[in-house]
């Protein structure tokens, strides 16, 4: 790729620059066993004052739909489900999801394991320790990325695959990265992702029948999914007014199946004003990403959310993000544009590039897909 050719993206690339001279010269570390007690936080984790959490929001009321009926192959069921999720995406692309068939001692396990990871010394956690231009791995907030406005909080992320024959790469990396002692964490975690896949195909079945181009079109495009899981793990906050767990952003995969505890902190923009997500720990929070827009051509939105934290409790959620073989073009279907009436959106690309923008030329946020235009148009007038 040449790119020195691709010049206004300095302008994007602000929050990647450090004009804090004291951070130049201490670098900053996120020791949550430390921090959580601070009275005073660093500079680094306080937002501006236009940006800094409102704790007392009202809630958004978004539809709960039973995927009972439609697991089941109940028609009138499957209707209304599909009409549900259609109303949803068109306004601001979240939703829950119940009676979903994912085992709930599983997902109580992928809970409960985290804390075998999270509550290890900051020296254990990164033996996982994410490498820079890199998705996978551990982050103690993203100190090594980012200079200002960081995020109250840590994650482990690892690389998931659906293809044919693939052999269980998240158990495989987690037992390697962390030792034989984190086999079963390991196993765990494979055993939730291929569950989230699974869930999300038939969620995609859904998409595809709002959309009127059928239930298998999406289906069989994310079959062989590449995906990421997150853990997010968000420690107490002595001033939980002055920053975020995780700040303002749409999500440039394609669709986020969330499972939160029952803490609380997701909070959705909607309608110029934050709401938040009252937690359910029986359902499934589902949004739609970047890449499923492109992939709607626009018809379908993702919407900015963040994460809020609290000075008592620590908050945990389960993000399973699901993102298309790496191969794989995403471009409409053709029922989807209209040269008069609905033209083309967005280029075409493939989930790989907007994985390169988001990780070393961009922080997502919700001009993300618009700004990777940019960029795709500029690299290709060079």
């Amino acid at each position: 790729m040449a790119m020195e050719c691709i010049t206004s993206t300095q302008s994007m690339t602000q929050p990647h620059q450090n004009n804090n001279k004291e951070s130049e010269t201490t670098p900053l570390v996120f020791d949550a066993s430390i921090l959580r007690h601070q009275q005073q936080i660093p500079s680094q984790f306080i937002w501006p004052d236009e940006e800094k959490p409102s704790l007392q929001v009202s809630k958004l009321v978004i539809p709960l739909i039973d995927l009972g009926g439609f697991l089941s192959g109940d028609p009138a069921a499957t209707m209304e489900a599909v009409r549900l999720v259609g109303e949803a995406c068109k306004k601001h692309g979240f939703f829950l999801v119940v009676n979903h068939g994912i085992n709930a001692d599983l997902i109580s396990n992928a809970h409960s394991y985290m804390d075998d990871f999270f509550e290890l010394p900051l020296s254990e956690k990164q033996r996982a320790q994410r490498k820079t231009g890199e998705h996978c791995g551990y982050a103690s907030s993203f100190t090594g990325r980012f200079s200002s406005k960081l995020p109250w909080k840590e994650t482990l992320s690892f690389q998931f695959s659906a293809e044919k024959n693939s052999p269980k790469i998240v158990k495989e990396y987690l037992s390697n990265t962390m030792g034989k002692e984190f086999e079963q964490f390991g196993s765990i975690y494979q055993d939730y992702c291929e569950a989230m896949s699974k869930l999300s195909l038939g969620i995609m079945e859904l998409l595809g029948m709002s959309l009127g181009v059928g239930k298998e079109c999406f289906r069989e495009f994310f079959e062989e999914n590449r995906s990421i899981m997150r853990l997010n793990y968000y420690p107490p906050c002595q001033k939980p007014d002055q920053t975020l767990g995780t700040g303002p952003h749409c999500d440039p995969t394609s669709l986020t199946i969330l499972h939160q505890d029952q803490v609380g902190g997701l909070q959705v923009f909607v309608d110029n004003e934050w709401h938040s997500i009252t937690p359910n720990f029986n359902a499934f929070v589902v949004n739609i990403g970047d890449t499923f827009m492109a992939l709607s051509n626009g018809k379908y939105k993702s919407c900015l959310h963040r994460a809020v934290v609290n000075n008592k409790t620590t908050r945990k959620s389960l993000a399973f993000f699901l993102c298309p073989r790496n191969d794989k073009v995403v471009s409409p279907p053709r029922e989807l544009v209209d040269d008069d009436f609905s033209p083309r959106v967005y280029p075409d690309f493939t989930w790989p590039m907007l994985l390169e923008f988001t990780q070393k030329y961009y922080r997502a946020d919700m001009n993300t897909l618009n700004a990777f235009t940019d960029w795709i148009q500029q690299k290709e007038s060079c």
